[in-house]
């Protein structure tokens, strides 16, 4: 909701060189900078800053943004908050739509409920390092657990008194309100530090306790979890926070914030249960560790670790329960897209218990040689319960179809189930038509929820309901899909003209017209449609703006608020700086032509290798008129191929 002219204020304002410098040290090398990337381990710098076109690109792992991308990265934030972010940097106000009187209480209460968390993490803290009872209890229950100090005070861990309620006396003093630092379990308002008894008495919720915070992916503590250290009849090992207006346990993760860059930079998380396991892997050196805080796996919390990569290792104990527990979460995985591996710990041993009798050499190369993926874990241990029974094996066949149904992606489906009929002794096409069966009826669900919901909808919208002047945007910038097929590659070229000179006039026939014009024209002419929808997007935008007064397509594209167009276009812009990438200003003309030329090439020999597997078909069904039809066009489209190579003679183009 923040308005266009600011977006633009902040964007001309913001230095890329002065934002990445915040983060990364750069050193001169020619007109750009130039140091180690900051999205993977490196040690010869390839992450290169320009200046002059706003834009940074790291030709080591291709991470590509402009300034407000690269906030949207380092920080793993929204595109609204990076601009927040950098509005602050460059004394630039930024301004939002008016909240009503009822989005201004909630915020009010949201921002008083941190506050009070705060305070109480620092008094946590406190008690354990500047009391007796907390070095004589907590801080010595923390060091016999095994932690060095500097890890204690990473995590932020802290002890509350076994006597009085000293807490509830202290935010008292403080001034807070009751009704935040207790907890209405209807109107979620207050963080609940604080317990309220019948009579009205207040007490302190953790007594008696060593403290681990849970902080939000940014690093505020937004709930508690207290673990007792002297058994006692009827009272859990555990006390949590309750449920609020800013806490959900299912939508956090223990220890993200502190794991967050070193997931980002591994590009894969480990998964456990408990906050043990994720402090004690990360003093043993593995870092990018998050646990589910021992509740059930949710699709928030994937969601969460999808911002920073899409490989997870689940590691589980090696007992019934845990095996069970590494089920649940599978699935789940799969449906986000995940790369999931499972590892399952020596009887007996959990990460925490395995991290303090082995270093991280000895925890990593376990992990290597004992992960397995999905399909492997699945059938063996549930071949174990089959045996020879054929009932059981259908259940065992049908519970991984219905895994690999799950997964959204074609090809990694295909080799799933490839690999699942060699290990079943199954015929891949059962497999195959099974797992179609099943997609068929989610989307078939799905639908009829879908269309409930819409009908829902349409009865409550109104028209006095406003739209938003800031797009919907996701968290985190989206890296720009590589070509992987020559339609795609001959697409990218083009548009990578659109982009770097789109504006420009060129003379086709007497008439002038812009290149990106030229480009977009011909293209739905021919009726060559974009193999990605982002390519759709680029086409839509230029054709809504180019007659814009002013119109500059890199710059346009370059700071466009869907992340996905701006960073395709940054990696097509910073594609010029290649080491000995060719000059092409001097020969648009040249060049539109024959990529142009390349990509009618392209989609005649497509059309060209569908007919002849067409007219095998139709020979093997003997089905003569067909072959007739397709032989009667098959020289058409051999001519026209024949007339474009002449055309194109040898000379290749490379962008």
């Amino acid at each position: 909701m923040i308005p266009r002219e600011v977006i633009e204020r902040i964007h001309a304002a913001a230095k890329i060189e002065e934002v990445v410098s915040d983060y990364v040290t750069l050193r001169k090398r020619g007109a750009n900078l130039i140091g180690l990337c900051p999205f993977h381990n490196e040690k010869t710098g390839s992450f290169t800053v320009s200046p002059s076109k706003g834009i940074y690109k790291c030709f080591g792992c291709g991470v590509s943004g402009n300034a407000v991308g690269f906030i949207m990265e380092i920080e793993q934030c929204s595109y609204v908050d990076a601009l927040k972010q950098l509005g602050k940097k460059y004394h630039i106000e930024v301004p939002e739509r008016e909240m009503t009187a009822e989005e201004q209480q909630r915020q009010d209460n949201r921002e008083s409920m941190f506050i009070v968390n705060e305070f109480a993490n620092k008094w946590f803290q406190d008690q354990l390092w500047e009391t007796k009872e907390g070095q004589a209890i907590g801080l010595s229950y923390f060091r016999e657990r095994g932690l060095r100090d500097d890890i204690i005070r990473k995590y932020q861990l802290g002890y509350s008194p076994e006597k009085g309620s000293p807490l509830a006396a202290a935010l008292k003093k403080k001034g807070f309100k009751e009704e935040f630092v207790t907890n209405n379990v209807d109107t979620k308002i207050g963080v609940g530090v604080v317990g309220k008894s019948e009579d009205g008495r207040l007490y302190d919720r953790f007594r008696d306790r060593v403290i681990f915070p849970i902080f939000t992916v940014s690093g505020k503590p937004v709930a508690f979890a207290g673990r007792i250290l002297k058994k006692k009849d009827n009272v859990g090992k555990y006390v949590n926070s309750p449920d609020s207006l800013i806490y959900s346990k299912t939508n956090e993760l223990y220890g993200l914030f502190q794991a967050k860059q070193a997931i980002a930079r591994a590009d894969m998380c480990y998964l456990v249960e408990g906050q043990m396991d994720v402090i004690s892997m990360h003093q043993s050196g593995i870092e990018n560790v998050v646990a589910s805080g021992g509740t059930a796996l949710t699709k928030p919390q994937i969601r969460l670790i999808q911002r920073f990569t899409s490989n997870i290792t689940v590691l589980y104990d090696g007992d019934a329960a845990g095996i069970h527990a590494a089920l649940r979460g599978i699935d789940m995985f799969l449906e986000e897209g995940f790369n999931v591996k499972v590892v399952l710990l020596p009887d007996g041993e959990d990460p925490d218990s395995y991290a303090q009798s082995h270093d991280s050499t000895e925890f990593i190369r376990y992990i290597e040689e004992n992960q397995t993926d999905f399909i492997r874990f699945k059938s063996a241990l549930l071949s174990k319960d089959a045996g020879d029974d054929p009932q059981k094996r259908a259940a065992l066949i049908k519970d991984i179809t219905s895994s690999i149904a799950i997964i959204p992606d074609l090809i990694t489906r295909q080799v799933y189930i490839k690999d699942s009929a060699e290990r079943l002794h199954m015929s891949e096409k059962v497999l195959t038509v099974e797992v179609m069966n099943l997609r068929r009826k989610k989307a078939e669900e799905r639908a009829k929820a879908k269309e409930h919901a819409e009908t829902e909808q349409a009865t409550t919208v109104t028209a006095e309901q406003e739209v938003p002047s800031t797009p919907n945007i996701p968290s985190t910038p989206i890296a720009p899909k590589k070509p992987k097929t020559a339609l795609e590659q001959n697409y990218y070229n083009l548009l990578q003209l659109v982009v770097r000179y789109g504006e420009r006039p060129m003379e086709v026939e007497g008439t002038i017209y812009t290149i990106g014009e030229i480009i977009i024209y011909t293209l739905e002419g021919d009726e060559i449609q974009p193999p990605q929808p982002v390519y759709q997007t680029i086409i839509d935008e230029f054709k809504q703006h180019c007659k814009e007064p002013n119109f500059q397509a890199e710059t346009f594209f370059k700071f466009h608020p869907d992340p996905a167009v701006s960073a395709l276009a940054v990696d097509m812009i910073a594609a010029q700086y290649r080491e000995g990438a060719p000059k092409e200003e001097t020969r648009l003309g040249e060049l539109v032509t024959q990529l142009l030329y390349e990509i009618k090439l392209t989609v005649i020999n497509m059309q060209i290798t569908d007919l002849e597997a067409e007219l095998k078909e139709a020979q093997a069904k003997n089905d003569v008129d067909r072959q007739l039809l397709l032989l009667q066009h098959h020289p058409q489209l051999l001519a026209q191929r024949n007339e474009i190579c002449k055309l194109l003679g040898n000379r290749i183009i490379n962008l």
